[in-house]
């Protein structure tokens, strides 16, 4: 038995050490960060376990105001049973920018931090929007390559910073969450995020096709850094989290304390409450408290498709046409949502553990932002009819 122990031990050490000097070292921060917290994948409290860039509550916090129906109706008895099997921890219905409804669960209140994953993205293309806005940036036509000539590919030299917000980089890139070999996954616990997205080639025409790729909104945060000489977490902080009134603290994933990139496609920790002022911001087509915070001409870009083989994604935004709704959305790995319906000044906000089923191969959305979108919609026509 010792003998067996000792040559196991020893193997061990020898895989471990393999790991370390091979390609896949970040496996072992992967191990160490997801694994033994006992979960397959990225987490909505995994922050705990980065180094992160704090953003700190706005200096004029701005409170949503409550409706004077709040919470007055409860969501379906068949809605609350969903909440608990995907674990659902914030549901909230806003009207006319007001509080009609909000809900929590499994410990998490109105100032929980959680995992914004990929919602992020919407926020990342509105600092892209401001860097025009501001003179950083000539256009969604700029070529990456005026930030990053070292960039390689084929087709390097075509790639532009619209073509990474509207996910048409033709970057390579493996877009798997749960392989634990792919660029996706090497992204998340690299300690050099630079070095990572660099290498990645732009190995296919760019600007043709959308095809989602986070390694691309990678890129483009790495651009706006360049573009505007500040870290994207200040960027953020000064451009809308400031002016919007952020009420709490929250943090933003950086890739190690030594290199201190963001991680740009993901990783926003905070609330339902601020999560959710991203859409009123692109709902009032860039206006806030009657001030113009972003350019309501490429807001109205953004939430347009881009391709029309594609109606589901404009410059950062998921879109979908929906009982007779244009709906625009922010969402995120395991079903983080902030979904819009513009023409109703509707919007409804999920956070939670995981997300819904496909319901078709063909249907980029899945089962649970149509139980969302009802549920809004039911609640908009109680808050209306009342």
């Amino acid at each position: 038995m010792k003998k067996f122990l000792k040559t196991f031990l020893f193997v061990l050490a020898l895989l471990i050490g393999l790991l370390y000097i091979s390609d896949y070292s970040y496996l072992l921060n992967a191990v160490s960060k997801i694994y033994f917290n006992g979960h397959t994948t990225a987490f909505l409290d995994d922050y705990k376990y980065f180094d992160n860039a704090t953003l700190p509550p706005s200096e004029n916090p701005q409170a949503w105001p409550l409706a004077k129906q709040y919470n007055q109706w409860s969501v379906s008895e068949s809605l609350e049973a969903y909440h608990k099997t995907t674990g659902t921890v914030a549901f909230m219905v806003i009207k006319n920018d007001s509080l009609l409804y909000e809900n929590y669960y499994d410990g998490y209140g109105v100032a929980s931090k959680s995992n914004s994953f990929s919602m992020v993205k919407s926020i990342v293309s509105a600092l892209l929007g401001k860097a025009i806005d501001e003179g950083h940036v000539k256009s969604l036509d700029q070529p990456v390559k005026d930030f990053f000539p070292e960039l390689k590919g084929s087709y390097a030299d075509q790639v532009t910073l619209g073509d990474l917000s509207s996910m048409s980089s033709g970057m390579e890139w493996d877009e798997s969450y749960y392989s634990p070999l792919s660029v996706t996954t090497a992204s998340y616990f690299v300690s050099n995020l630079d070095e990572l997205i660099l290498d990645q080639p732009i190995d296919i025409e760019p600007g043709k096709a959308f095809i989602y790729k986070s390694g691309a909104t990678q890129l483009l945060g790495m651009a706006l850094e360049k573009a505007t000489g500040k870290k994207l977490s200040d960027y953020l902080y000064q451009s809308f989290w400031n002016p919007m009134g952020a009420e709490s603290e929250s943090a933003w994933q950086w890739d190690s304390e030594e290199n201190k990139r963001v991680k740009a496609y993901c990783c926003l920790a905070s609330n339902a409450r601020d999560f959710a002022r991203f859409g009123k911001l692109y709902k009032d087509h860039g206006k806030w408290n009657g001030k113009q915070l972003l350019d309501s001409t490429f807001i109205a870009t953004s939430i347009r498709p881009r391709f029309e083989e594609s109606p589901e994604y404009g410059y950062g935004w998921w879109l979908k046409n929906y009982r007779q709704h244009r709906v625009f959305m922010m969402r995120g790995h395991l079903g983080q949502y902030v979904i819009t319906f513009p023409d109703l000044n509707l919007m409804v906000v999920r956070l939670g553990h995981l997300k819904g089923k496909s319901i078709d191969p063909d249907d980029p959305f899945t089962e649970d932002i149509y139980q969302y979108m009802d549920a809004a919609l039911e609640m908009n026509q109680n808050a209306t009819t009342s």
